[in-house]
């Protein structure tokens, strides 16, 4: 039913190795000394931590530490840079993009693509593809992003070209003048359209995950039904805040998480609505609307469904 979601980390470049020879006057030496000694552009414990990695081998095998050397052993070193120093290098990822000016980009972002680089995703985020065209936006705070999506969401994301736009936009998000409208696939029947106002925060236990808490942040979430089917609606959702995992939290609480999403879907996150089986949450970021930070004009970009969720409306509105 759903595409698979691309591998961007996969044009990545690989170091180039190290080949070296422990010289005689190492001999007796452990072998972590002797590389602080011949490779003395890197810390002690990025070369541990290569080692650890089975980055380096002594005479083609996996390298030990404290393994002694006598000299004449061959050293072969694979570097790999720690992860935040690859971050924010550009990257040729292809880019949806909807619009784009002096000021602003507005892109459709696939689901798969993470946004920023963090913890797990280091490379392949759309911020490396920003980077790769428009590489002014190296010397803007996060390459100009200003919100987010989560990885597995597809839809519009605004990005600022300038610092004077990236100051405006910042404030238009703080003031929640920004319309952002979003097409949900969500278990079960809802019956009329609805509020949640209820504050979002980490998880009291898994700090991976967002709750409802009640020493949260405000967050305000309009929903509107769009279509029910026998076991799941189609819901148009309207976000007032744009906390960290909002809708998925929002829904989930009042018993309709969206098809497909494994953090907040409980028991019914792997089940199959019948026939239909869809593996990402069913969410899709429809409507942008801003004021041009040049213009000062309301703009107004709309990005179709993708073709996994045309399928899943489909097959719902099938069965």
């Amino acid at each position: 039913m759903s595409e698979q979601p691309a591998n961007y980390s996969a044009n990545a470049v690989a170091p180039s190795p190290i080949e070296l020879t422990i010289p005689d006057d190492c001999a007796g030496s452990r072998l972590d000394q002797a590389l602080a000694r011949l490779l003395p552009d890197f810390s002690r414990n990025r070369l541990a931590r290569w080692i650890r990695r089975h980055q380096v081998t002594l005479d083609g095998q996996p390298a030990v530490p404290r393994r002694k050397v006598w000299g004449g052993e061959k050293i072969r070193v694979v570097p790999a840079p720690e992860p935040h120093e690859i971050a924010f290098r550009p990257q040729d990822i292809p880019l949806d993009i909807v619009f784009e000016d002096e000021a602003l980009l507005v892109v459709n972002k696939p689901a798969g693509l993470v946004v920023h680089p963090g913890s797990g995703n280091w490379q392949g985020t759309m911020l490396n593809a920003l980077l790769k065209h428009a590489p002014q936006l190296a010397h803007l705070p996060r390459a100009g992003i200003v919100h987010r999506l989560d990885k597995d969401t597809s839809g519009l994301l605004v990005v600022a070209k300038t610092l004077s736009a990236h100051a405006d936009l910042v404030r238009q998000l703080q003031a929640r003048s920004v319309t952002r409208e979003y097409l949900a696939v969500v278990h079960g029947r809802v019956a009329r359209d609805g509020k949640v106002d209820a504050p979002v925060g980490r998880h009291p236990v898994n700090r991976k995950r967002m709750a409802v808490v009640a020493r949260g942040k405000p967050a305000i979430t309009h929903y509107q039904v769009v279509e029910r089917f026998a076991q799941a609606t189609l819901l148009r959702c309207r976000l007032e805040t744009g906390r960290t995992h909002q809708i998925r939290v929002h829904l989930s609480s009042i018993g309709h998480p969206l098809i497909g999403d494994p953090v907040y879907g409980g028991k019914k996150a792997g089940a199959r609505l019948g026939t239909v089986p869809f593996s990402r949450q069913a969410l899709h970021a429809e409507k942008l609307a801003l004021v041009h930070p040049s213009t000062r004009r309301t703009r107004i970009w709309h990005a179709g469904l993708p073709r996994d969720m045309r399928e899943l409306i489909a097959a719902l509105s099938a069965s």
